[in-house]
């Protein structure tokens, strides 16, 4: 048996160099790797790009802006309509200091599916005569025109479960389902911080939302947590 269980996130990310392209799990705050987050923000690395479902909306991301981490940020929410505080990264971002690429949820959901299953990209009708289409390769389908978004792949994925066992096969809670499993494909090395380590013999492989196969490093931290000014 493969033991993927490392003894601190610090160990996790021990190989998480400048310049990497890093995919965060999490919806808001649910399945959020915030352990993982603050061992990078203690790690200091740099020119970071990150993407992720949102940052400064209730998870831990913002923290990468106090020291200028982040060079780019792909994300579905970054920055509020109106009102309210803004984030670190929405300050960073008014000042053209950090490069944001804004993708449309479900255009988003798919890109990373496409990046774990080998394809050259998904066709949407979403973003089509906007701004979101501007130097992108439109197709056209029986008739039909369709926006070409190129699928998306990261060095590194940091993803939240609630289980593990020491093969790394990993079993969610409710909502913190959500970006994590389809992260999970999509990058050359997956680490995943999780509330409990379990045997192998104690998970019921029906609720496995991950399996071991894809998964590099397991490290079990007390959840952390976490507050949304929205």
């Amino acid at each position: 048996m493969i033991d993927k269980v490392v003894a601190t996130p610090g160990e996790a990310l021990r190989d998480v160099q400048d310049g990497a392209t890093i995919m965060f799990g999490g919806f808001v705050s649910a399945g959020t790797p915030s352990n993982l987050i603050l061992a990078l923000q203690r790690r200091g690395t740099k020119r970071i790009t990150g993407i992720a479902n949102n940052i400064g909306l209730g998870d831990k991301l913002d923290v990468l802006c106090e020291k200028r981490q982040l060079a780019k940020f792909i994300a579905t929410f970054a920055i509020r309509a109106s009102g309210g505080r803004q984030s670190l990264f929405e300050q960073l971002y008014r000042r053209d200091e950090v490069e944001l690429e804004l993708v449309p949820q479900g255009t988003f959901v798919e890109r990373i599916r496409s990046g774990g299953a080998g394809l050259g990209g998904v066709l949407t009708r979403t973003g089509l005569g906007t701004m979101a289409q501007d130097g992108k390769q439109t197709l056209t389908v029986d008739g039909t025109e369709f926006l070409l978004e190129k699928p998306l792949r990261a060095d590194f994925a940091f993803i939240k479960a609630w289980k593990a066992d020491r093969m790394g096969n990993l079993v969610y809670r409710r909502t913190g389902r959500n970006f994590n499993p389809v992260m999970a494909t999509a990058a050359d090395v997956v680490i995943a911080e999780v509330e409990e380590i379990a045997s192998v013999e104690e998970l019921d492989p029906e609720r496995i939302g991950t399996p071991g196969v894809y998964v590099d490093r397991v490290v079990q931290c007390e959840p952390v947590a976490v507050r949304w000014d929205g």
